[in-house]
């Protein structure tokens, strides 16, 4: 008998199918957690994924305000390569063709989509091109609740309601948009978190999860998870609020700016301002900031349960085992630091984010280590793409921290990059300040803060300058951070004014040294020149 297999045929080879990616996402989350050593937070779920992955303990956002940020991350590019370097730039009008993080996943065989808070706004989702379906939403069975500014109670409604429509009756459709407006700064009602939109948008990504493996159960997944929470209004239901013990909050005693730091460093807390029932100048006394930061802490909570189901589901569909969860926030919070309240500056507090890693393959000696390895929210892109097998996109300016989950302890990047335009004469969303922020409250804060920069900086002020081309540049080295405010249009331009932290004897940034050490500003000076590629891994040489 002849067989009627051909003699040259090869054998079907076994095909592995590609890791799915969890991409959780938390807006304005500072290293507030149990993982990172904080005394306060309750967050189990995010230190349970800490204990068994590898947490970052010096990642650093490229600018810390949302669109920026995230357009960034999103892209594998830096603020000033995109051109996005306020929030209402939206990075595909910018750069029509550039390959985002998803979009590159979706290219390569990838179901790709996301719920919740992953792009700056609804309006800046990149819908058509990093996306490859809609949450399912058909699969919902809990309604969406759609409150006045998502509030729960009805007094916070209505008064969110009459604030907004005041502000635009008197400054058109774009108050709400520049900040104006604003209901209480925060909630605790006792209603289910599905409620509020982080805990619905977790259910809706956890019946999307499903609903992808049930029509594509070969296909892998690249699912996005952001949590809108901590990002004020901190709206959380009441039985987080009821975790904290208020008598056991602590607050900063670092309420002063640095010492001979950059006057136009620091805003005067506009953001939280904003908000109904917060003096809209002068000290946030400790009474209210203990409410406020009880309230920040609650959100934290909050989310950490949301991101707990999520884990949990994932396991129950018996996915965990090929799935790389990466989570991340797109920067850090000034919860009274340096005398303000919000994101939006060049320092540590504001600049430095949570980041963990969790990989099914990740080394047994790996899991539940931290690393001290300088590393970067732009660096996620080529990251995921090295551990999912993917070519990377030749645009990418960032470096692919696989290596470290082999072995946290390589020698890594020499500096980590972070910038933000004039903090102090520009709304927290870095636009330039509105005619309505002008004329309403903020008038005087703002005169105030802008005569103390004309005081320090004296001929070197320049109101064009400084209010629209002024960048404050931060490069956080394994010792220091060194902070150049210059014009931006002119990258060989001579720097206004330097700031130099030590954090091996001043980690909180509290001392301005610069001008007691010309000979490590020109140092480090010529090692910011070198760029963020002069400062990257060798890996040729990294032990």
């Amino acid at each position: 008998m002849v067989s009627c297999k051909s003699q040259n045929e090869k054998p079907i080879e076994e095909t592995t199918k590609k890791p799915n990616i969890l991409f959780i996402a938390i807006d304005d989350l500072r290293p507030e957690l149990g993982a990172y050593g904080s005394e306060m937070a309750i967050t189990p779920n995010l230190d349970a994924i800490a204990s068994d992955g590898l947490l970052f303990e010096n990642a650093y956002c490229q600018q810390a305000i949302c669109s920026p940020s995230r357009a960034s991350l999103m892209t594998g590019a830096r603020p000033e390569t995109i051109s996005v370097i306020e929030n209402f730039t939206y990075f595909r009008d910018a750069n029509p063709d550039i390959i985002t993080l998803p979009q590159h996943f979706k290219q390569n065989g990838y179901e790709a989509t996301y719920t919740g808070k992953i792009y700056h706004k609804t309006g800046f989702a990149d819908g058509e091109l990093s996306w490859s379906r809609k949450p399912a939403y058909d699969k919902m069975t809990i309604e969406q609740s759609k409150t006045p500014g998502g509030f729960a109670l009805p007094e916070n409604q209505e008064m969110f309601r009459k604030n907004q429509a005041d502000m635009i009756a008197k400054y058109g459709p774009d108050a709400p948009r520049n900040g104006l407006g604003k209901g209480p700064a925060y909630e605790y009602a006792d209603v289910p978190d599905t409620f509020y939109e982080d805990g619905y948008n977790t259910e809706l990504a956890i019946v999307t999860m499903k609903d992808m493996v049930e029509k594509n159960p070969d296909k892998p997944f690249f699912l996005g998870l952001g949590m809108k929470k901590p990002h004020l209004d901190w709206l959380a239901p009441k039985k987080y609020w009821d975790l904290y013990n208020r008598d056991s909050i602590k607050l900063t005693t670092q309420t002063h700016a640095p010492k001979n730091g950059a006057a136009m460093g620091l805003h005067p807390s506009f953001e939280l301002r904003a908000r109904y029932g917060i003096p809209k100048k002068g000290a946030i006394d400790d009474e209210l900031a203990k409410t406020l930061k009880h309230a920040y802490l609650a959100s934290v909570s909050y989310i950490d349960a949301q991101i707990g189901k999520m884990i949990d589901a994932l396991e129950e569909a018996g996915l965990r085992d090929n799935t790389i969860i990466m989570v991340w926030s797109d920067h850090g919070w000034h919860l009274g630091e340096m005398g303000i309240w919000g994101k939006a500056t060049n320092y540590e507090i504001s600049a430095r984010v949570p980041l963990m890693i969790w990989t099914p393959d990740m080394p047994k000696e790996t899991r539940g280590k931290k690393t001290k390895a300088l590393v970067e929210l732009v660096d996620m892109y080529p990251t995921l793409c090295e551990l999912a097998g993917l070519d990377k996109p030749e645009h990418l300016e960032g470096q692919s921290f696989a290596p470290l989950v082999e072995d946290p302890n390589k020698s890594w990047k020499k500096a980590a990059f972070t910038q933000f335009p004039t903090p102090a004469l520009r709304e927290w969303a870095a636009n330039p300040l509105s005619k309505g922020m002008r004329e309403t409250y903020f008038g005087p804060l703002i005169e105030e803060v802008e005569g103390k920069i004309k005081d320090q900086q004296k001929d070197k002020w320049d109101r064009e300058l400084f209010e629209n081309y002024l960048m404050g540049y931060a490069m956080r080295t394994d010792r220091y951070r060194f902070i150049l405010w210059r014009d931006y249009r002119d990258p060989k331009a001579e720097p206004l004014f330097f700031e130099l932290y030590d954090h091996k004897t001043d980690p909180n940034e509290t001392v301005n040294i610069a001008d007691d050490n010309p000979e490590l500003v020109a140092e480090l000076l010529a090692q910011f020149n070198k760029g963020w590629q002069g400062n990257l891994a060798d890996m040729a040489n990294t032990k």
